[in-house]
This record gives C-alpha cells, structure tokens and sequence, in this order.
C-alpha cells in the first residue's frame, strides 16, 4: 500500500505497511480498485449526459462510494467488495441506456473497461497490482494536483451524501462528481487546466455544504446558544459520535421515556443547539474531550456507542463490544444498523450496561452560534469593531488528530488577546472548547459555529461582516488558523480558495501529497503559510 491523504500519515511521507488509522494493506487496495472503477463509471456518466441520460440512484451510488473511501469510513474488505461489483454492474446497465440513446461506450481509459476478479482475494491482488497514486500521472506535480483533487472529491462526496439523507440534491454537484473523477483519467491535461478543476471541487463544495445547511436547518431549525452540560446523569446511557443529525433524531425518537440518556461526542456537539433535537428530554449533555483521547474515553462510558458516518480510528478490543455504526461506517466485527434504522440493539445493549452510578457535574460549554445567531447580533459586533472593543476575529477551527503539534491550537486560543473574539467549528476545537475566555460586551469571545460543514455557516458570517464594513473578506480584521487531518478539510481549504481567500494558516503539517512546486502555486495565488513554530509568533505576525 501507499496512501498518504490524511495529516498524520507515517512520518510525513506515507503509510506503506498499515495506515496510521489503522486501514489495512488490503482496504487500500480495495480503496484504490474502487477509486478506480468510479472512473469508469463516471466516463459513462459524462457521455450519458451529453446524450440526455442521467440515472439518480448512480449519482446517489457515486456520492456514497466515493465518500467510502474517505479517511475514517469504512474498514470493512467485504464491503468494498460490494461496492467495486456494484460500481462495474451499474457502468454496463449505464452503458445500454446511453447507447440506445446514441451516445458512445468506447472508451480510451482502461478504467472503463476493468473486470473485477471474481473472488475477495483476486480483488485485493487487483488493488494491489494498480498502484492507484502513481498510475494518475507521471509527472510528480500533476499527480500531485490530482491527488488534491481526488481528496477533494471525498470530502465533497460526504457533504453531498449528507445532503441527499436529508433530501437536499442539486444535479450539478454530481454532475462535477462524474466530471472530474472522469477528467482524472487523462493524461494529456496540464497545470493550469488541473488548478481549476481542484478549484472547482471547491467551488461545488460550497453548493453541497449550502445544500447540507439547508437540510439541517430545514429540518431541524436553526442553532441557537444552548449551554451543554460536561457531566452525567445517574442512568443508562447511549453516546453518539459523528456528524449525522438524522440518525440522532431517530435514535432520540425510539429512546423517548426509556429510561436512557443520550451523550454526544465529537463532532455531534452542535447538535444541542438545534431546536427539534434539543427539546427531547433524555438528550442531556457532551462525553469527552478530544479526539486523540477516543480509547481512554471510550472504555470509561458505561453504556452502548453509536457511530455516525465518519469520525474516529476503529474501535479499540476493550469497548469493540459496547460499539454500532450506521450508515456508512463499517468495521469487521462491529454490528452495523441497517438502512431501517431501527436502533433496538443499541437500546438493548445500553439497558444491558451499567450506565452511571451517580450524578456528576462538569460545568458546561456553549454551542449553537451559527450565522443565524451570529448575524442577528451583527450590529453590536459592528459597533464593537467600530469603537475597537473587538480588535480582531480568529477563525481558530478544522480536524483533530493524535499527532504531536496539535497542542498550538490550545496554546493559541489562551494566548489570544483579551479584546479578540475567537470562531471555531469543526473537532479541532476540542482542543480549548472547554475554556473560559469571557465576554466582550457580552457576547461571548469563543464562539462554536458548528461542525466541519458548518464552514458554509463561517463564510457566511464573514461575507456578511465585509458587505457591512464595504470590503473585500480578506480586507477584515479576521485570520484563518486552520489544522487539517482528512479529504473533508481538503475540499474546505478549496473551497476558501475558490472565493479567494487568502493568508490562512494551516497545520500541525503541510499534507505530503502536496509538492514544493504545487506548494509554490498556492503561496503565490492564496499566501497560504505553514503555522509557526510557536502561536506566539503567528499572533506577533499577525497583530504586530
């Protein structure tokens, strides 16, 4: 194997022998084979549109297959196998349609033509022998756009996924999906054609973080500031990790007056400040702190966990038992709760467990200041700009992870000037969410604006600030301190570049699929910058 697409890959270089994640030799192939057969499945796409012939379940099966492959997803060899064999039976019953229709099914890519082995273990030798990464170009600094592009399209894959659970599409997200995954097959496209067309995957991101928004909020309302408790209740528990809202509101309605308190974890933090999940009783508070913690956590929760989508490193041996995952999510051995969603083994399980002996209290943190929140007290944060009680905005946000370096974020925020507000979303925050930074006339310096697609929320926020102050956003006392760890931090960082926006920071390291002259392109373009050795630096760099 080599996969070097998440910011903790070995030793900055790339996984070979067993992902850091803990993605075995195996699963990467699979990964790569199915990457791979989505090529030719999207040739067929692109040539069927041309012609009139779009198929909604393959775009829905494009977004689902593509986000599999994404860091942190799916473990499971079985499942790939089903998706790889799918993905080819989908490509020739799209390949009848688009004939008929007068289109063309010759392709010059092999990858429209590739034949699965037939057996688990055929597909695996298959993976192995494609040496995907290389085989995308010769040339170092095209792979390296490619590579950008194709962790891209995971992380927009995902947003789109989550969008389409909620029953929010837009045809043209996937069609830029079929689009670049076929353009990827080229060879003959140079550096300037492949800039856009990561830049793009940016751009459509936006449009499914948009779609996702609409969704959530749709749904379930717009956030407002809602204290969550840190603590615990004398009682059977369910802790629930991820990012799917969906699955939580079924989880909450088939516990409602069974005695279970719900905890979230991780990402699904935001998820107390939404009006139609926060008025069920049992939804009490957050378990938890950060991501690197996860097997010292977890073995302490005496009740079941459920996982939603993507979110941690498979489960450990010690709590492997206690553990559910829906949707997307699969590990060998771990019990997954079909497309029904009928979550009764997780009930049964968590009546089962011991739950907490006792009531324990831990304080509370503050979610639920989306652009709603935000922008309804826009004019006392004008004002406060106006008259210099608020200096400075940090967007301090983005991915956690067990790499050393991580520990800038937290040192940053404490280090922020008291007349500085501090925005966050994403797990990142996990790393200072828990502190006590006051009020400047009394809104609050630290402001959790949601989860990693809660970026669409952060942009708005800002575009609303410059429209207010007659600027451009780069022209706002705002930076961007960014950290990063998987596809879906990638496609956001696109997305800030393709509405040109410019001096973010990023960390704890720089991704390795990334080359000096690929890096020499964003600098020139966006001046994007490693983080500093030190948050005392990047704040002297940034205040004077």
């Amino acid at each position: 194997m080599f996969c070097n697409q998440c910011e903790q890959t070995a030793q900055g270089i790339g996984c070979t022998k067993i992902g850091v994640c803990g993605k075995t030799n195996e699963v990467a192939g699979l990964q790569d084979l199915l990457t791979y057969a989505l090529q030719g499945l999207a040739l067929v796409a692109v040539e069927g549109r041309r012609v009139g012939v779009v198929d909604q379940a393959i775009n829905r099966f494009t977004a689902e297959a593509t986000f599999a492959c994404l860091t942190n997803v799916d473990f499971d060899p079985l499942r790939f196998q089903n998706w790889i064999n799918t993905t080819v039976e989908l490509r020739e019953g799209l390949k009848k349609k688009v004939a008929a229709a007068g289109g063309r099914t010759d392709f010059a890519a092999a990858a429209a033509s590739f034949a699965p082995a037939a057996d688990l273990a055929g597909l695996i030798a298959q993976g192995e022998q494609l040496d995907f990464i290389n085989s995308l170009d010769s040339n170092p600094d095209l792979r390296s756009l490619k590579q950008i592009t194709v962790y891209g399209l995971r992380g927009l894959a995902a947003y789109t996924d989550h969008a389409s659970i909620l029953g929010q599409e837009d045809d043209a997200v996937y069609a830029y999906l079929h689009e670049a995954l076929a353009e990827l097959t080229r060879t003959d496209l140079g550096l300037e054609t492949l800039v856009g067309l990561a830049l793009k995957c940016g751009e459509v991101n936006l449009k499914a973080m948009e779609l996702l928004d609409a969704g959530n909020t749709g749904t379930y309302g717009h956030p407002v500031p809602t204290p969550v408790p840190l603590g615990h209740k004398k009682g059977k528990a369910i802790l629930v990790s991820g990012h799917d809202l969906k699955d939580l509101d079924m989880l909450l309605k088939q516990t409602e007056d069974k005695g279970i308190n719900i905890y979230t974890h991780g990402e699904m933090l935001p998820c107390h400040g939404y009006p139609e999940l926060k008025k069920y009783p049992h939804f009490y508070g957050h378990f938890g702190t950060a991501w690197q913690n996860q097997h010292k956590e977890f073995p302490e929760f005496p009740g079941a966990i459920l996982f939603t989508t993507n979110c941690l490193q498979k489960p450990h041996d010690s709590y492997k038992a206690n553990v559910f995952t829906t949707g997307l999510v699969g590990w060998p051995e771990v019990a997954h709760v079909g497309p029904g969603k009928d979550f009764t083994p997780v009930i049964d399980r968590a009546l089962a467990l011991p739950g907490f002996a006792e009531d324990v209290d831990k304080g509370t943190v503050l979610t639920g200041f989306a652009r709603n929140t935000v922008l309804g007290v826009a004019d006392k944060v004008i004002e406060a700009v106006k008259n210099k009680a608020i200096r400075h905005f940090f967007l301090v946000g983005g991915c956690d992870g067990a790499k050393p370096g991580r520990n800038y974020y937290t040192e940053f925020v404490e280090q922020v000037p008291a007349d500085c507000m501090v925005l966050t979303l994403a797990c990142g925050k996990f790393r200072f969410f828990d502190k006590q930074l006051g009020d400047i006339g009394g809104i609050p310096r630290l402001l959790d604006v949601g989860q990693c697609n809660d970026a669409y929320s952060a942009i708005q926020i800002a575009v609303a600030l410059a429209g207010a102050f007659n600027c451009g956003v780069n022209d706002l006392p705002l930076s961007l301190v960014l950290s990063w760890y998987e596809q879906k931090a990638v496609v956001i960082l696109l997305t800030l570049f393709s509405l040109g926006i410019k001096d973010i920071r990023l960390g704890p390291s720089l991704p390795a699929f990334i080359t000096p002259n690929v890096l020499n392109v964003l600098v020139e373009n966006f001046a994007v910058k490693p983080i500093a050795a030190t948050p005392a630096e990047d704040l002297q760099a940034i205040l004077g």
